[in-house]
């Protein structure tokens, strides 16, 4: 535990929550502007007024002083955080494309707030309540965001089972908010309300932007910057989505015109459409003579078709996305993989390009089943000539099982958020995103080894340096599958008994998503049935027992890289055009 100097050091810069909250206005502004999204946080530590009437005022006060001193040092520089109400605190943090996500800070403030908190002559041990808003995905004002979190913290006081929620609209505000969206979507468009954002699409080889995808917002009046899901099935409803569609590619191409002129030329735009543009009789003819007004190779327009939309008056649809394709406009099926037309869309519309939905991305790689559904989707995806791109991809293991499941193209907060024209030039002229994570890894002798007690973990980090290998650690399942998906790891050395999940399965996993790998267990415990079953399944390599001899074991790693160069060299002997290799592309 840390001392209360410690961990109170900055507590003084904890100031309250002003009126008119200015600070947090100029963080919203910015956020709103095309900076980093934001979370808003309210944290309520519950049961307080006990201590103050147990313990006494003064204890009390020095609690929260070393707890705001806590929590301000945890932000660290990037956010700031404000005492509010008398056993409150509010904190507001960016989070830029590639940090981790909102939750995730959440629960390191929630462990700040639990850790014992010393106040002589008492130790104490707080809980806390967090909810969360986000801007701009939720509201765009700071009065608004203030409001939302704490609704979410009395919605966690219904959750015992999870302390930390993110704000979710309810049922009487949901009704005032459709009636106000019902009433405003109509004239978005005519004044001036509709907003165009890009997201950058870059190549798998390495990390060049070779795209961008057109996202709609609305600059709603009384509701804030507002995301489509919660617009789009209203003006579906009130039939103003063809007249919006229209608004999205008009300014699409002629963006694409603009950027062309800029020196663009081997770019694409992806655009989103809706059923009922397909199914307008004149829509084809106007979009074609539009991209030929402005001078565009009809490529340079890719429509992103939802494929749940293809499973209405699939002739008509099928009809105007054969002429387009026949004229070159490029066609994406959107969130493939959670309609009901997955399999029959790839049979009968012409497309060149397929988006994995994010729910699958998000749960790769350490999801056993989501992983082999991406890898089917890629590999289906090159077989019918299509390429292949990942929506959501958000951290670098994610992106490094995607390249080494050949996936074509990433999209996702990992290279850039939505962002304005004049941003997404930029991003255009800089050719390259994240050039650092498509360096090639070092190829061979690189030794994993997972174990959650820390002391052997060192030990065996201490053991193996002396032969030259290149280690990796890691303390838990989760992080080892996220080494393994940035890194060419040759051998394994795993754990038996885990909190999270036995070593026998994880390597099981591991086989599965990295079939090249030397898989062995090291433990001090015998379960013989799961040992041979995990033998005959060719999971593990090899077993072995603590406490182990230091020379023996060396040798059984030693064997172990010989055993994957031996298999190296016989792949590519049977397979010369591929060398053996698992590079990716």
């Amino acid at each position: 535990m840390r001392p209360a100097e410690e961990a109170g050091a900055g507590a003084e810069a904890v100031s309250r929550l002003g009126a008119g909250h200015p600070e947090l206005v100029a963080m919203v502004g910015q956020a709103v502007g095309g900076g980093a999204s934001l979370m808003v946080l309210h944290i309520d530590i519950e049961h307080f007024a006990s201590i103050n009437q147990n313990m006494g005022v003064d204890v009390g006060d020095e609690a929260l002083r070393l707890l705001a001193g806590r929590l301000a040092a945890r932000v660290g520089g990037h956010g700031r955080v404000w005492r509010h109400g008398s056993d409150e605190f509010v904190a507001a943090v960016p989070y830029p494309a590639g940090s981790a996500p909102p939750r995730e800070l959440a629960e390191t403030l929630l462990r700040e707030v639990e850790l014992p908190l010393s106040v002589l002559p008492y130790t104490l041990f707080l809980n806390a309540r967090i909810g969360m808003s986000l801007c701009p995905l939720q509201a765009a004002e700071a009065s608004l965001l203030l409001q939302q979190a704490e609704t979410a913290v009395r919605q966690a006081s219904h959750h015992d089972s999870d302390p930390i929620q993110l704000y979710a609209v309810q049922a009487g505000e949901k009704l005032h908010n459709e009636t106000v969206i019902a009433r405003q979507i109509v004239d978005a468009a005519p004044n001036g309300e509709l907003r165009m954002r890009y997201q950058p699409k870059v190549s798998a080889r390495d990390g060049r932007v070779v795209g961008m995808e057109a996202l709609l917002r609305w600059q709603s009046p009384d509701l804030g910057l507002l995301l489509p899901e919660r617009f789009m099935p209203t003006a579906e409803r009130l039939g103003v989505i063809v007249q919006i569609g229209h608004w999205v590619l008009e300014r699409v191409v002629e963006q694409a015109r603009v950027w062309r002129e800029q020196g663009f030329d081997d770019f694409f735009i992806g655009a989103n459409v809706s059923t009922l543009q397909l199914l307008d009789p004149e829509f084809v003819n106007r979009l074609l003579t539009r991209i030929g007004n402005a001078g565009l190779p009809p490529s340079t327009i890719v429509l992103e078709v939802n494929e749940s939309a293809l499973t209405y008056d699939v002739n008509a649809v099928h009809e105007a996305i054969k002429t387009l394709r026949h004229e070159g406009v490029g066609l994406s099926l959107d969130n493939f993989g959670t309609g009901d037309s997955s399999l029959s869309a790839l049979v009968r519309y012409p497309a060149d390009r397929l988006k994995i939905d994010r729910s699958f991305i998000n749960s790769a790689p350490a999801g056993s089943r989501e992983t082999a559904i991406v890898r089917a989707i890629i590999a289906m995806g090159h077989q019918l000539g299509m390429k292949v791109i990942a929506n959501g991809v958000e951290t670098e293991a994610q992106l490094g099982f995607l390249r080494r499941s050949d996936c074509d193209e990433f999209q996702g907060y990992l290279f850039g958020e939505p962002m304005n024209a004049d941003a997404a030039g930029q991003v255009l002229r800089r050719r390259y995103l994240r050039p650092e994570l498509f360096a090639a890894a070092t190829p061979d002798r690189t030794l994993l080894l997972v174990d959650d007690e820390e002391n052997v973990l060192r030990s065996l980090v201490r053991l193996f340096r002396r032969d030259g290998y290149r280690i990796l650690a890691a303390g838990n399942v989760r992080d080892a599958f996220g080494l393994l998906a940035t890194n060419d790891v040759q051998v394994i050395l795993s754990d038996q008994r885990m909190s999270e999940m036995d070593g026998t399965e994880f390597l099981g996993r591991v086989k599965m998503l990295y079939p090249d790998t030397i898989r062995l267990v090291l433990s001090g415990y015998t379960d013989l049935a799961t040992v041979t079953d995990a033998i005959n399944r060719g999971a593990i390599y090899r077993f072995l027992t603590k406490p182990w001899d230091d020379r023996e074991l060396r040798e059984h790693i030693r064997q172990a890289f010989a055993t994957y160069g031996s298999q190296r060299n016989r792949d590519a002997a049977l397979n010369p055009a591929a060398g053996g290799s698992a590079a990716p592309p």
